[in-house]
Parts: C-alpha cells; sequence; structure tokens
C-alpha cells in the first residue's frame, strides 16, 4: 500500500478508485448524505459513554476456543453466570440510563450457548423494561431462536466464514453446515439479523470473505458489520498482521455493491493506530453508512466529503433512533 500519510486519493490505483467511487455512488443513492457513527458498550468518549453494555452469560468460559479470540474477548465483559444475576445486572442498567444491553458468552464445541437457562430472565427484562436486547447468539437452532424472539429479543449478531476451512481450522465448529443452519433458524425466527464477518480471520489474509457475502446475501440481513483481526495476546494469531486498510475497503465496496440497500458499519474491533485511522477513511468512501467507536479523522473525512454525521450511544448493529441519539460538534476534539 502507498504511504499512509499521503492523501487518500494518492493512495489508490485507478481500478480501486473506481470501484470505491461506485461504491459510494450505491451508498448515497441508497443511504443519502448521513453517517452515523456509534459508541458501544460503556465505552466512554469525551464527555459521553455508550449506554449499551455487553454482557457474558457463561463468564470467562467457552468452550469452542476460536483461534483469534480464546475467550479473551469475554473478559472485558460484566459476567453473570445464572438468571438471577442477569436479572439484577439489567435492573442495574436501567437505574444507569441505558438504552439496551448485548448478551453473549462462549459456547460449547457445536458454537451453542446456553441460552434455555435464561429465557425466563431475558423475558421479564423485556416486559419489566425499555431495554433494547441484541444478542451475539452463537450458532444457534430453529427452537432456540423461536423462544429467544418469544422471550423478546429483537436482534440476532452471528459471525459469518465463507469456507469449511475458516468454520473448522478456526471457529473450530462441525463445519460451514453449523452457520448456514443457524443463520436458516434466525431468519426463519423473525429475528432481525446481522451477520459480522471477522475480515482477515485466517491469520490476517482475505480468504473466503468475499464467499461469506455471497452466502450472507441471500438470508436478506437487517444490516451487516465488519470487523478486523486484531490480534490478541495469548492467541495464536497474536503476531499476525491485520487485513491493509486498502484490503478492507475493497471487501466494503464489494459488499456495498452485492448489496445496495443494506446498512453496513465498521465494527468496534479493528486497529487503533495510524492504519487504522486510514481504514475509516477508506471505509466511508467504500460506502459504509455506520461506524463504532471512531477517530476524529473519520469525522474530518466525513466533512470533507459532504456527509452528515449523526452519533447514538449504542452498538452500530441498531438501526439510528433519536432517542438513542446525542449531539457531537464536528470540531469537537
Amino acid at each position: 500500500m502507498k504511504r499512509l500519510n499521503a492523501p487518500i486519493e494518492k493512495m489508490l490505483s485507478r481500478e480501486d478508485a473506481r470501484l470505491l467511487e461506485a461504491a459510494w455512488q450505491a451508498a448515497r443513492e441508497n443511504h443519502g448524505d448521513t453517517f452515523s457513527f456509534y459508541l458501544p458498550g460503556m465505552i466512554r468518549y469525551g464527555r459521553q459513554r455508550g449506554r449499551y453494555p455487553a454482557v457474558s452469560i457463561t463468564g470467562n468460559h467457552c468452550a469452542l476456543l476460536c483461534e483469534h479470540c480464546k475467550s479473551k474477548l469475554l473478559e472485558p465483559m460484566i459476567k453473570v453466570q445464572s438468571p438471577e444475576a442477569l436479572l439484577q445486572v439489567a435492573q442495574k442498567f436501567v437505574r444507569n440510563g441505558a438504552h439496551g444491553m448485548l448478551l453473549t458468552g462462549g459456547a460449547d464445541r457445536n458454537g451453542r450457548l446456553p441460552w434455555e437457562r435464561y429465557y425466563p430472565s431475558i423475558e421479564k427484562i423485556g416486559r419489566q423494561s425499555a431495554l433494547y436486547l441484541s444478542a451475539h447468539t452463537g450458532f444457534p437452532g430453529r427452537e432456540t431462536c423461536r423462544l429467544l424472539r418469544k422471550a423478546g429479543l429483537k436482534q440476532a449478531l452471528i459471525d459469518v466464514m465463507g469456507d469449511e476451512k475458516a468454520a473448522r481450522q478456526v471457529y473450530h465448529l462441525p463445519g460451514l453446515h453449523t452457520v448456514l443452519m443457524a443463520l436458516e433458524a434466525i431468519q426463519e425466527s423473525g429475528i432481525e439479523l446481522v451477520p459480522h464477518i471477522v475480515a482477515g480471520l485466517h491469520y490476517g489474509n482475505i480468504d473466503a470473505e468475499y464467499e461469506a457475502l455471497k452466502l450472507i446475501q441471500r438470508f436478506q440481513p437487517s444490516a451487516l458489520v465488519f470487523v478486523v483481526l486484531t490480534p490478541l495476546k495469548g492467541t495464536p494469531m497474536a503476531e499476525i498482521s491485520p487485513p491493509s486498510p486498502l484490503e478492507i475497503a475493497r471487501l466494503i465496496a464489494g459488499a456495498r455493491l452485492l448489496m445496495p440497500e443494506i446498512p453496513i458499519s465498521l465494527g468496534c474491533e479493528r486497529p487503533r493506530d495510524r492504519r487504522g485511522w486510514v481504514m475509516e477513511r477508506l471505509a466511508i468512501r467504500a460506502g459504509a453508512t455506520r461506524m463504532a467507536v471512531w477517530s476524529d479523522d473519520a469525522l474530518d473525512e466525513c466533512k470533507k466529503l459532504g456527509l452528515r454525521p449523526r452519533f447514538q450511544a449504542t452498538c452500530c448493529s441498531l438501526e439510528f433512533r433519536p432517542e438513542f441519539g446525542f449531539g457531537h460538534s464536528l470540531n469537537g476534539r
């Protein structure tokens, strides 16, 4: 890739410039001139903080132990290991002004989470509060999805990979059929489907991500989220370099042209350095319409390109809702 401190236009080949321009036009035709920025979890940005905490229903435990995570992503989350504890933390969130909560946790060797223990608690939270409920569901079956929908779950977030190699070697799943069956189950349940693609999943290489896009297109998702491989200490990928900003931009542009009407987000897991800032700017040009935990560079890029930013204190999987939003100055540092 060309120099990271060069103007964006000088980083692009003629072919890449045409690709990003086509994706940009598709985004504007289908999504207008707004761009949504999100503060997920309880992350702080200046005086603002996220109002959408993440809760693991298995503590730090995960039997699947994917190669890129090894349960490390569970460590900063709020932990519960009983239905009663989930109710208690939900009540605390309501008192503290949370807009919703993201339920997640570690999976068993088939990619399943112990949702059945929590149906009554989830239903009670939905009935007794206005919290918006979404979940990283793992890879659930039809009955699980039906009961989660009945309990009040609004959104299902699910990682999608594009081939057997990633499913088996990286996620340790029985096979890609596990993912396909989960996608079908979520779609049939009526829960909003928000697939996530981990770009660079196969040891930093863009491998089957484009196949994952074709798979996702079949299920008409409510939104699509790209996260980028983040090398985590204590995992087999700790020393792996993530894909380049331009590789991520090409992938986002490909998704935009394949699914022009679907909101596309650059999610919270991604490099937080100069490469990450360039990645944000390129993602905007490549047709993304949402971004979690932005930099000043991303705000400046929006201003330069004539987009109108808006800000929401939730996960980037949610559609923008004024009651979840907050004000922010483009020039505020």
